[in-house]
């Protein structure tokens, strides 16, 4: 019994590494994609390129993403940066029957009732998108520069909480990073430790 138990912990350990060694690092090739929005419409990493590109992992009935879209957050963040000709992409990857998950058009309500403003919100109940991206948490947040490499990873801000009154004094590491990056300078926190559920795969 000790054996098998044994067995087990070493396989558990092995895939824990070798789903990590999946993970998307800043300063690498952001993964490719290819997954389809609420519409049906298919989407590419390689359509966006020569932009900049925000991922945004959601489920929401996470109390952490409900934090930002009930304070108005993450929707004053998509129509501040869309509006500058970035894209930003919210990304379902909780699988049928696990909590979040939506059909094309139960997400379209969701985004007309919440008023978001996402250039598109894209399906992935299989999980190769988030897995290939190594999200971990919804909220969790990638930036992709223009040349298609990672240059932010991480939580969308430094206030993990899902209180309505951090929203206000907590320092946005997405808007942080796309301002650094367009002004040319280094990204000053490109990695931070994501917040929030657990990405329901």
């Amino acid at each position: 019994m000790r054996r098998a138990e044994l067995v087990f912990t070493v396989m558990a350990a092995l895939l824990v590494v070798s789903t990590l060694g999946y993970a998307a690092k800043v300063g690498d090739p952001a993964p490719a994609f290819t997954v389809k929005d609420t519409k049906g419409m298919e989407h590419k990493l390689s359509d966006f390129k020569g932009k900049y590109v925000v991922l945004e992992w959601q489920n929401k009935d996470c109390p952490f993403v409900q934090k930002h879209y009930n304070s108005n957050n993450m929707q004053k963040l998509q129509r501040e940066w869309t509006g500058k000709d970035i894209v930003w992409l919210t990304v379902l990857s909780s699988a049928p029957g696990k909590q979040g998950y939506l059909t094309g058009a139960q997400a379209d309500t969701w985004v007309a009732e919440k008023k978001a403003a996402p250039t598109a919100f894209l399906l992935d109940p299989s999980g190769a998108m988030g897995r290939a991206y190594g999200a971990k948490t919804t909220p969790h947040l990638f930036v992709i520069d223009p040349k298609g490499n990672l240059i932010y990873n991480g939580a969308i801000d430094d206030k993990p909480t899902t209180e309505l009154s951090d929203v206000p004094g907590a320092r946005n590491h997405v808007s942080a990073a796309l301002s650094e990056a367009a002004a040319g300078k280094p990204v000053s926190v490109p990695a931070a430790a994501p917040y929030g559920c657990s990405v329901k795969y």
